[in-house]
């Protein structure tokens, strides 16, 4: 009798699923798609990147996409290690796992880019906007770890947030919450991509910035190292106020204010714990941030002045660790079981 217990328990032991201990995140970027194996701990196994721009058609660009997943995985422990896929995407719909509509992207209309990987890799894929993907990331592994109220900016080609409300996600009703860049701020003002004009985006993201910036040289004859740049990008204006130039000063000084006011109106709603920015423009440091806090204080709800903390992300690899939270949290699914 004993013997035989000693058997059924052996076999129930052997009956157990395998818990697989490996998600895949991807982003998917104007410049770049980088994907990469997580483990539980969140570390990154292997990861590697192509040309977004390379691949204009959607079809093209999903099947080489799932393609080079497929040679990764393969690569490193294979299928069988691997659970679900999380992808971060502009303009990307959690609820209907779509990319919706980008002003930005190359690829126009409704994407219904979860749905296609999963049909190539036979597993569960979850698709959210690059700001939900790295609210999830900051939220796990970054700054905003134990925060439970908190809102994460992107700042980049365009401009979106994410807000986390009483520790959970907001989404709104059709999944569109937190589009903060196509927020009017200057009436009948710029045209932005989404077609409305006047959005905080087309001031704060990088388009707009170049546009300030030639909006400056063009108010004053003064000399700038601007004038003379080969091409002139956020990146390249922010190192030259580093050097001194007192016109590339003036343009973040303008793009930190319109932010400061776009955030002000923001947390004047949902009194939030921090802003936490993140994406290549936040890292102009001073330069953007000074004017910024300064117009948010001069302009947000008296009764929360003072209180809203505006930090910069300093997590490495947040957009694909953010994937790979999005991933632990859709239900599994395989074909291959």
């Amino acid at each position: 009798m004993k013997i035989c217990d000693n058997k059924r328990t052996i076999d129930t032991y052997m009956e157990q699923p395998i818990i697989k201990k490996r998600v895949v995140g991807v982003d998917i970027s104007l410049e770049y798609t980088t994907y990469a194996i997580v483990d539980v701990r969140g570390d990154i196994v292997a990861q590697e990147r192509f040309s977004t721009q390379d691949y204009p058609d959607i079809n093209q660009f999903i099947a080489v996409l799932c393609d080079r997943i497929i040679d990764l995985v393969e690569q490193n422990g294979g299928y069988e290690s691997i659970r679900s896929v999380g992808v971060s995407a502009p303009s990307s719909n959690f609820a209907t796992g779509c990319m919706e509509n980008s002003p930005n992207m190359p690829w126009k209309g409704i994407i219904p880019i979860a749905a296609m990987m999963r049909d190539r890799l036979g597993l569960a894929v979850a698709l959210a906007n690059n700001a939900t993907v790295i609210a999830l990331g900051e939220h796990a592994f970054g700054c905003a770890h134990g925060m439970r109220d908190f809102v994460v900016i992107t700042l980049g080609s365009g401009m979106g947030s994410c807000l986390f409300s009483n520790g959970m996600v907001h989404k709104g009703l059709d999944g569109y919450a937190g589009e903060i860049g196509h927020t009017c701020v200057v009436i009948n003002g710029r045209e932005c991509g989404c077609g409305n004009k006047g959005c905080l985006e087309s001031y704060t993201a990088a388009k707009g910035i170049v546009l300030t910036a030639k909006e400056v040289l063009a108010e004053t004859d003064k000399p700038s190292l601007m004038r003379d740049a080969e091409k002139l990008t956020p990146k390249t204006i922010a190192e030259f106020c580093k050097q001194g130039d007192e016109l590339a000063i003036e343009v973040y000084r303008r793009t930190g204010e319109m932010l400061g006011i776009g955030l002000a109106n923001y947390a004047s709603i949902i009194n939030p714990e921090a802003f936490i920015l993140t994406g290549g423009i936040s890292k102009a440091g001073q330069w953007l941030l000074e004017p910024a806090k300064e117009a948010f204080e001069r302009h947000v709800f008296h009764n929360t002045r003072g209180k809203v903390k505006l930090l910069v992300s300093d997590l490495e690899s947040r957009d694909i660790l953010g994937a790979s939270v999005l991933a632990w949290e859709v239900r599994e699914y395989s074909l291959f079981k």
